[in-house]
């Protein structure tokens, strides 16, 4: 089975447009969104309208959990007074430019979904998550300690676990020494398709492959693909720039920053 995973969109319709148009391109079995549909770019409504029509599985990010409730926080970590300020005009301008029915839509969307398989009489726990199975707006970068990642998917009953948030993709392989032997979990970071952050400007997402021999035993049994793939930065960068919200995250679109 080949899933296709992608997240933090972040209102930006020229690059979901342009991952419809590459998932399609692709045998894919299934698509899940983990979240942030909206926030720092000019088209909110039209994102939530478009996954929405599609009848994609989708969870709440941080930033839907607040627009969704017309709330003024999105729970984003800023680090300076200046992406402080810059935050509070982006959920300023989303909350006022988001329509009722898409409000209502990013209310209803669930925490986590979870994909049980049941393989040659094994079990194997897909978790979908934002941030992290305890916070939607928890960090999981790639440095994070081994011991506190296995932890978190632990208390989660995650064997392999996929998040968003960071816009930073990675694949990390986490070995747990059992009494019956060595079990490999995966956590996954799909990384962003609308606001990349790792340096490279183009929209970013996994897919994802499990077969009937995947398995906790066996390091290699599921296999990870990072895709990405170009859209047009200069329109989604210029919208920024010709609306009211900080001309800083059109850079940063151009940056991949």
């Amino acid at each position: 089975m080949r899933i296709a995973l992608f997240s933090d969109i972040h209102a930006n319709l020229p690059a979901l447009e342009a991952f419809f148009a590459d998932v399609d391109s692709r045998d894919v079995d299934a698509i899940y969104c983990l979240g942030d549909l909206v926030g720092y770019n000019i088209w909110p409504n039209e994102v939530v309208r478009a996954i929405s029509k599609r009848k994609i599985p989708t969870i709440a990010g941080n930033y839907d959990f607040g627009i969704g409730r017309g709330i003024a926080d999105c729970g984003c970590a800023y680090k300076t007074d200046a992406e402080k300020a810059n935050g509070h005009v982006s959920i300023t301008y989303t909350n006022e430019i988001v329509g009722d029915e898409e409000r209502r839509y990013l209310r209803t969307l669930p925490a986590h979904i979870k994909v049980e398989f049941q393989l040659n009489n094994d079990q194997l726990n897909l978790l979908m998550v934002h941030g992290s199975p305890r916070k939607n707006n928890e960090y999981l970068f790639e440095d994070r300690e081994e011991k506190s990642m296995l932890r978190i998917m632990n208390e989660a009953g995650a064997d392999i676990m996929c998040f968003g948030h960071t816009h930073k993709p990675y694949h990390r392989i986490i070995a747990e020494e059992k009494a019956s032997g060595i079990n490999y979990k995966h956590a996954i970071n799909i990384g962003s398709v609308g606001k990349p952050k790792d340096g490279d400007p183009r929209g970013g997402y996994v897919v994802l492959s499990i077969n009937e021999h995947s398995s906790v035993l066996t390091k290699d049994s599921i296999s990870v693909e990072f895709i990405r793939f170009e859209y047009d930065v200069a329109k989604a960068a210029k919208a920024i720039e010709d609306s009211l919200l900080p001309d800083a995250y059109a850079e940063s679109l151009r940056r991949g920053v």
